[in-house]
């Protein structure tokens, strides 16, 4: 047997107690909501995503209220709800702001800038990866692909693609977000916050007048390689730091 040294403290602490509930009239309007989504699904557990996607509406990220919501609604233990909501990262676990600003760094943004992005926006904004600024607007992250390599470096914001970024670009797009003013994704819908991005993720309609059609379909650099197997000509094009350089 091996004796606990006389200065190191032994910690023993009580279990956490049990999630507290929704207020009524939320749990009530969860309530409506989740029937809705459940139903889609021959099997229940099934909805389990597009509720965590619903209770981080809620809240802005995964409480352990949403974690207990999901379980009791799905027949579910509260461990097997963590399990999936700990999985992936699309759920927050903790606090967050408005704007999840996501900056690729995987290996093509990465060459590209993406690296010099991050950094650059760790230094303007004074927070580290997965930190949120002090005034709750934007919480930056790295992100590991975008899935928009044709437009690297590329910067999400609440899902939205930002594309070409530069240091400076990715820099006012943060400033723009933290002073309230339009702010327009290259490609995609227009911005809604975090809290509203997660509601559309659920499965729920945007609703915004023109949102839906403002989408858009694929961008001209990822319809390139589909226009050469057709034989047309491509025009040249001049991306946004070769601009810059030749000014």
């Amino acid at each position: 047997m091996t004796a606990t040294p006389a200065n190191q403290e032994v910690l023993v602490g009580m279990p956490q107690l049990p999630a507290p509930d929704y207020p009524a009239d939320v749990r009530a309007r969860l309530e409506a909501d989740a029937k809705e989504l459940i139903a889609r699904y021959p099997d229940s557990r099934s909805a389990l995503l597009p509720l965590l996607h619903l209770v981080q509406a809620e809240e802005g990220y995964v409480t352990r209220t949403g974690v207990r919501f999901c379980a009791e609604v799905l027949g579910l233990t509260t461990a097997e709800v963590t399990a999936v909501s700990t999985f992936y990262s699309m759920y927050r676990r903790k606090p967050s702001g408005d704007y999840q600003v996501g900056v690729c760094t995987n290996t093509l943004c990465a060459v590209m800038g993406g690296d010099a992005i991050f950094d650059e926006l760790k230094d303007h904004l004074g927070v580290g990866n997965s930190e949120t600024t002090d005034d709750g607007k934007v919480t930056l992250e790295h992100i590991e692909c975008n899935a928009a390599c044709d437009f690297a470096p590329v910067v999400m914001v609440n899902w939205e693609f930002f594309d070409n970024q530069t240091p400076q670009s990715a820099k006012q797009l943060v400033d723009d977000l933290r002073a309230g003013r339009q702010v327009s994704p290259t490609r995609g819908a227009p911005l809604c916050t975090y809290k509203e991005t997660a509601r559309i993720l659920a499965g729920f309609p945007d609703e915004r007048p023109g949102a839906v059609e403002a989408s858009g379909g694929a961008g001209p650099a990822s319809l390139a390689g589909l226009r050469l197997a057709k034989g047309e000509a491509l025009p040249r094009v001049v991306h946004p730091r070769d601009a810059e350089e030749g000014e």
